[in-house]
């Protein structure tokens, strides 16, 4: 259980989500205990860490920001190097917003799949939890509770007629991660559009990267990729906050209508609460799994 990063550089092209302004991105391999880094190459390759106090903005989208410098909608990105087990990375970008590709993480995961990924020799270090910790915003709950592996399980609640009451559950494995989780898309109403867009979001949001939902169906000609891929896409967006923890975790993370607000908060506290949470290296880790 070492540390990881990709073999080769990989790139995308697209359109901001809530821009609609074109970007290019490319992931590159990173040194060993270097973490998650974003470049803006526009900007004389000004770089900023994925960490939870880069936090800027929660609406819609999960925002970075160093020093006047903003990186906008990064949870796709981060939730697929974090599901797939990728530790160290430089992201290029240049400009402000990750483009949204099909709104899903399977490209990146797709595209890692096809360069493969580098054992480093550094070992990794876990967060291992060791004392349930929940946050709670009325009917919005986010807990992590002690476990040898890292699991999570995810509840939603909507009133349409294709999403309901949807829960989903799964062991994060790079496996289980690209198959279950990085295919889902973002999913939003046709009704928001018109408010949505006059408060300057969804710019370049399209049929091409969103499921869009009617009062009884949805707009897109193609098929659902799973029954439940809403609360899919709920788990992808809460790996992508969940990423800025900066480090690996062992617990079980149960979430019932969370969004991004309450998942970077959640990790923020969880970060501060030291009394629940021990650093376990990888020895250690092996060890107690025997």
């Amino acid at each position: 259980m070492h540390q990881q990063t990709l073999r080769h550089p990989v790139e995308f092209s697209g359109i901001g989500l809530h821009t609609g302004e074109h970007a290019t991105v490319r992931i590159l391999p990173a040194p060993a205990n270097k973490g998650i880094v974003f470049r803006r190459v526009d900007l004389d390759n000004f770089e900023l860490l994925a960490d939870v106090g880069s936090v800027a903005r929660v609406s819609y989208a999960t925002t970075l920001m160093s020093r006047g410098v903003w990186i906008s909608t990064v949870e796709h990105l981060l939730s697929a190097l974090y599901g797939i087990g990728i530790d160290n990375a430089y992201i290029e970008l240049d400009n402000f917003e990750v483009p949204i590709l099909d709104g899903s993480a399977l490209p990146y995961t797709e595209a890692i799949a096809r360069v493969g990924v580098v054992t480093q020799r550094a070992p990794r270090r876990y967060i291992r939890i060791t004392k349930p910790f929940v946050l709670e915003e009325g009917e919005k709950t986010l807990g992590i509770y002690p476990s040898d592996i890292f699991s999570i399980q995810y509840a939603i609640d909507f009133p349409h007629p294709l999403i309901g009451k949807q829960s989903v559950e799964v062991q994060l494995t790079g496996s289980n991660y690209a198959t279950s989780i990085a295919p889902a898309r973002t999913f939003g109403f046709y009704h928001d559009v018109e408010k949505l867009q006059a408060g300057g979001l969804i710019r370049g949001g399209s049929l091409e990267n969103a499921i869009v939902l009617t009062e009884t169906g949805i707009v897109n000609d193609t098929s659902l990729r799973f029954a439940d891929e809403f609360v899919r896409h709920k788990t992808l967006d809460l790996l992508g906050d969940f990423a800025l923890i900066g480090q690996p975790v062992l617990g079980s993370l149960i979430a019932n209508r969370a969004g991004h607000a309450l998942h970077t908060r959640f990790v923020a506290e969880l970060l501060e609460s030291t009394s629940h949470w021990i650093i376990a290296s990888t020895a250690e880790v092996v060890s107690s799994a025997r």
